[in-house]
């Protein structure tokens, strides 16, 4: 017995919006109606990749030490791919648009595999730290680049560090992109991010932002039920691989989605920088590269951002889901 899944985007929707449906094809010998029934069961998951390299790091920018290797990440890039491959899984990658200048073939290449590129700004900037119209320059270039080296349009994003500006929601809107993922609903993590939101599906953006636009909708990253802590990134570095996929199981039981991310700089070795903190090489390497295999090996249906994203219906003001506990 063998067979194959692939999963894609639809541009249909009568309000204009990519109307991003899972739409499943299925190769199948040998395959009986109950198998095939029970593959498509399985519960959605998105594994999307932040695709920047080790030097766009804040903690490597703030160092005192420097690195020769400029595109310390690339080669996780290649592993990436082959893990997906693999497992019969479509991803987002979250991508740096100055990363599509310098290696043009490698985003065409994760676009060619059938994934979703999407934006991480164009030079990996927070974006609380810029102007309005600095703001606007990273997410309208990084746009522009991406889509003419894909051949896809780019209606995604996701903000460096899951960092916002004030106006972060209407320039999205403004700029022509449909969704954002930089909301991760955890507790505070005081020096990092949290405390604010408490959403975990997929929803408009006018539940994080009531004067969000309505035509954006917003999905969240996933975090452990109850601990509420982010269940990848760094985090799956920290706790081990284990507990995310605990978190994995928790919150399919609930109905959600969960929504994860690694980062390509996560799966090579990195180079020795004095200044760069102990907790950024914590499991790189090996570990990470088995990891993300375990987690694709899960009896999940693996869909890009932009999929789920497609399941917020309706538009315009919803409850605000801001939380202030700890």
């Amino acid at each position: 017995m063998s067979f194959s899944v692939y999963f894609g985007r639809t541009t249909a929707g009568s309000d204009g919006r990519s109307a991003s449906v899972t739409r499943t094809t299925q190769v199948a010998r040998g395959c009986s109606e109950r198998q095939v029934e029970s593959l498509m069961s399985q519960p959605q998951a998105a594994l999307s990749v932040d695709f920047e390299f080790f030097t766009h790091l804040p903690a490597y920018r703030g160092a005192r030490g420097v690195t020769d290797r400029p595109a310390v990440g690339l080669g996780g890039i290649t592993v990436l791919r082959d893990a997906f491959a693999d497992a019969d899984a479509t991803g987002t990658f979250f991508t740096v648009g100055e990363i599509a200048d310098r290696h043009p073939a490698v985003v065409e290449r994760i676009a060619a595999d059938g994934h979703e590129v999407a934006s991480h700004t164009h030079t990996h900037r927070h974006l609380s730290e810029l102007d309005a119209a600095e703001r606007r320059a990273e997410l309208a270039r990084s746009k522009e680049r991406l889509s003419a080296v894909s051949g896809a349009p780019v209606t995604g994003f996701r903000a460096p560090s899951f960092d916002l500006g004030p106006d972060h929601f209407e320039t999205l809107s403004d700029l022509g992109y449909e969704y954002d993922s930089s909301v991760v609903p955890c507790r505070s993590i005081p020096g990092w991010y949290g405390g604010e939101f408490s959403g975990e599906r997929p929803t408009p953006a006018s539940a994080v932002d009531p004067a969000a636009p309505a035509d954006v909708a917003e999905v969240p990253a996933a975090v452990m039920p109850r601990l509420r802590l982010p269940l990848t990134g760094t985090w799956i570095r920290f706790f081990g691989v284990d507990y995310t996929l605990a978190g994995m199981r928790l919150l399919a039981r609930r109905g959600i989605a969960p929504v994860l991310y690694v980062h390509p700089w996560e799966l090579v070795d990195l180079p020795a920088v004095e200044g760069v903190p102990k907790r950024v090489y914590v499991r790189t390497g090996a570990y990470m590269r088995r990891a993300v295999r375990r987690i694709l090996a899960e009896p999940f249906e693996f869909v890009t951002v932009g999929d789920l994203a497609g399941t917020v219906e309706g538009a315009g003001p919803a409850p605000a889901e801001r939380s202030d506990r700890p």
